[in-house]
């Protein structure tokens, strides 16, 4: 099957087609040897050639936006096996078959029904099939071929990121690159010029260009200054075709903004500045502002201020204030006009980041001359000290002076100044001054221990000048007399213990005084001379504001008395002395062994364990249940034992291999019906036959006959062996095992009774108090031997 396309449109694409068809059917291998014929007109003898081969392309083009009233015509399919007759059918499939294109049946013609957009789909892969119409078989296996949309220059170039915003230094060297555009076209890049796109600068001559083919704009002068011009809008265009007319175009906006640097000096706007400053001004103040102007922004303009010379270096200071990039003068010193009525200041104002590519533009500095004319002013009078320390004793009587405050008129009238105190406060109403002459006098009687110190302000003013007023502040000490004797320090709880020994420390004091150091910082303490010698306790002086108080005897007792009383007397080393007197309460506690406090309480015995009031009550209930408990289990053991007097012998004609059970047990030494335990008491006992009771024996054995000088030295062990023996040879026991049990508990032992009955009445010097380590079950007797004792003592 041979296809014919008329697609190309000038001498150029037919060799194309011809080449691409031709290397496509070589390509491909889809060569058929067919016979062509060619037909003359009417009248013309039929001229016979040699077969050629038809040739199969894969491959046909169709132009992109046909805008044509009719479908535009793709190619035609033609198989050797059609002689024109109609017989031959072409089938199309395979991508837009049926809906984008169609073909001729018949004729085998392909066309084209709707306009195709090569930036949508560039090509369509169909299969072609010529049959046979009559029997529907094919003729030729099925071709696979190509429709290949055919670019044109439809789509015009696109800036996709622009606008563009971009900065460059100023002061850049000629040809500095700023920024790179592209443009992108969505024709074909492999067909034509309609996707080479061209670039040139519509608007931002002279001041930048763009290289044509990479799109790269650079600077286009020197020295760019941005102070002259800081902003601008450069307008790139894009243009395909190569740039040719006809072309398609794009254009963008590319705006550029030079960016400072440290180019320009900083100026001051005159060489020589005067400043007025009155003498008043305050020391730390802001008296007056400089500047310097610097063409620069950012850190380029930032400037500091430095005070280089002048006789007013060390009176005045000059900082920079970083937001204005203002120079702040201030006072250092105070002024005086009647000593010095002007100052003069050299300040330079300089750049503190520098471009050393610009340097030659230097020097990146300024001086100016500044002239301070010193104001003069009525000043308020000055007192001779910036503060006042004064002393009084308390108890001083009212109007006792305290001290003088000075003040003078600064001023060359040197006027008379009048003194008085602020009342602000209330303690300001404690103290007069003298209006005159500024001495300070007490107006009540002062107590150091109720306020130490007090703070009060004086003011001073021109008689001739009232409203102009100074201030001092003046503190004012209370000074110490010994007027508090000395106390106990705290609220002693001193307890001895019932085992306590002679000469035990059970407590240390100490007292306080609410005078200082100076009057009473040392204590003697001592019993009250006016009391007989105690006989219980004792106290010794430490020297060192300290006290300890120690027991005298041996033992204490809760149940003789649990409550002592110890008067002390305390005295202070101040002039004159003072003392006073206070009573300590020592109470008797039982403790353990290692001091610790166990109780206080004689009669609390249970509490002492740590035992609440429920649970006292919790085990006396327990103790009850398990009393009534107890007695039910006797009462039913009783029952029991009444009522179970049964035989051991289950059957009197046959005892042999019967369990005789034994369900209770015996009562003892004291139950002589369950075991004859006389035997063991006195083996003399045994003398007569004992018969068993368990058994009825069938025939009576002959009796024994043992002397009774033997009975009464025979053991009990050589009884047990000689029952043993009688045992074995016993004709009335029954054939099966009988078991005798004989409980021997020995002889006597010779160490005695250890029963403590007999120890009541005995005198003895025992330390009982190993008792108390015994632990909580022994600790109401190791109270009670402790109490013995206590009382053997006294």
């Amino acid at each position: 099957m041979r296809i014919t396309s008329t697609s190309c449109i000038c001498p150029v694409l037919v060799c194309l087609c011809f080449v691409q068809r031709c290397y496509g059917a070589a390509h491909h291998g889809s060569i058929k040897v067919t016979r062509n014929q060619t037909r003359h007109t009417e009248g013309e003898t039929e001229v016979h050639h040699r077969p050629k081969r038809g040739w199969v392309w894969n491959q046909f083009f169709v132009l992109e936006e046909h805008m044509g009233p009719d479908p535009q015509y793709v190619g035609k399919l033609h198989s050797n096996s059609d002689k024109g007759d109609g017989s031959v059918k072409y089938i199309l499939t395979g991508e837009g078959a049926g809906t984008i294109f169609i073909i001729d049946d018949t004729t085998g013609d392909i066309h084209s029904t709707k306009s195709l957009d090569r930036e949508q789909k560039t090509h369509y892969v169909l299969h072609a099939q010529a049959i046979d119409r009559r029997t529907n078989k094919p003729l030729e296996p099925e071709s696979e071929f190509i429709i290949k949309v055919q670019d044109i220059n439809d789509n015009a170039p696109k800036f996709t990121d622009g606008p563009y915003i971009v900065t460059v230094p100023e002061m850049s060297e000629m040809g500095t690159s700023v920024l790179q555009v592209t443009a992108t076209d969505a024709d074909d890049p492999t067909y034509g010029n309609s996707a080479r796109v061209v670039y040139s600068i519509l608007q931002g001559q002279p001041y930048f260009s763009v290289d044509p083919k990479t799109g790269v704009i650079r600077t286009a002068l020197h020295n760019m200054d941005r102070e002259a011009r800081e902003h601008y809008s450069v307008v790139i265009q894009a243009k395909d075709m190569a740039g040719q007319v006809g072309g398609l175009s794009g254009s963008t906006t590319v705006n550029i903004t030079l960016t400072d640097v440290n180019d320009n000096p900083p100026r001051f706007p005159q060489k020589h500045y005067q400043l007025y400053v009155p003498e008043s001004a305050q020391v730390g103040s802001a008296v007056g502002k400089i500047k310097a102007n610097d063409a620069d922004t950012g850190s380029n303009a930032d400037m500091k201020y430095t005070i280089i010379n002048g006789d007013g270096a060390g009176v005045f200071s000059i900082s920079t204030d970083k937001e204005t990039r203002e120079g702040i003068l201030s006072l250092k010193k105070p002024l005086n006009y009647e000593k010095k009525k002007s100052y003069t200041l050299n300040i330079e104002g300089a750049n503190t980041h520098l471009d050393f590519r610009f340097s030659h533009l230097g020097p990146f500095k300024d001086v100016t001359m500044l002239k301070i004319i010193v104001g003069d002013v009525d000043e308020p009078p000055l007192f001779t000290m910036p503060s006042y320390l004064m002393e009084v004793y308390e108890n001083a009587k009212i109007g006792t002076p305290v001290g003088t405050v000075t003040a003078q008129d600064p001023d060359t009238a040197n006027s008379l100044v009048r003194y008085f105190i602020d009342h602000n406060t209330e303690e300001d109403r404690y103290f007069t001054i003298d209006a005159n002459t500024g001495t300070i006098k007490t107006a009540k009687i002062f107590d150091r221990e109720e306020t130490p110190w007090y703070n009060i302000t004086v003011a001073a003013s021109e008689i001739d000048n009232p409203g102009l007023v100074s201030h001092v502040p003046v503190g004012i000490r209370i000074l110490d007399v010994n007027d508090n004797p000395p106390e106990l320090a705290r609220e002693y709880d001193v307890v001895v213990c019932e085992n306590a020994k002679p000469g035990q420390v059970i407590q240390t004091i100490t007292a306080t005084d609410k005078d200082n150091s100076a009057n009473g910082a040392r204590f003697h303490f001592s019993l009250d001379e006016g009391l007989s010698l105690n006989p219980n306790f004792t106290l010794k002086d430490n020297e060192d504001n300290t006290a300890s108080i120690l027991t005298r005897r041996r033992r204490y007792s809760r149940t003789t008395q649990d409550i002592y009383y110890l008067p002390i007397l305390i005295s202070d080393g101040g002039v004159p002395p003072l003392s006073s007197s206070s009573t300590l309460t020592v109470r008797v506690c039982a403790c353990e062994r290692d001091g610790r406090v166990r109780t206080c309480h004689a009669e609390a015995f249970l509490s002492s364990a740590g035992l609440s009031t429920g649970a006292l009550i919790a085990i006396l209930l327990c103790v009850v249940i398990l009393l009534v408990f107890s007695l039910a289990i006797v009462v039913l053991f009783i029952t029991l034992r009444r009522s179970k007097k049964e035989p051991l012998i289950i059957s009197e004609e046959d005892v042999r291999e019967n369990v005789v059970t034994y369900d209770d047990e015996g009562g003892g030494e004291e139950d002589t019906e369950a075991f004859d335990i006389t035997a063991l008491r006195n083996p003399s006992a045994a003398e007569e036959l004992k018969y068993r009771r368990d058994v009825r024996p069938e025939v009576k054995p002959a009796p024994r006959h043992h002397p009774s000088s033997s009975l009464d030295s025979i053991n009990v062990q050589e009884f047990i062996k000689q029952r043993l023996a009688e045992a074995d040879l016993d004709p009335s026991v029954p054939p099966y095992d009988s078991l005798q049990t004989y409980a021997y508990e020995g002889h006597r032992s010779e160490a005695g009774s250890i029963s403590s009955l007999d120890s009541v009445t005995t005198q003895s010097d025992q330390d009982y108090n190993y008792l108390g380590d015994w632990g909580p079950e022994f600790k109401k007797l190791a109270e009670l031997y402790g109490e013995i004792e206590s009382e053997r003592t006294t």
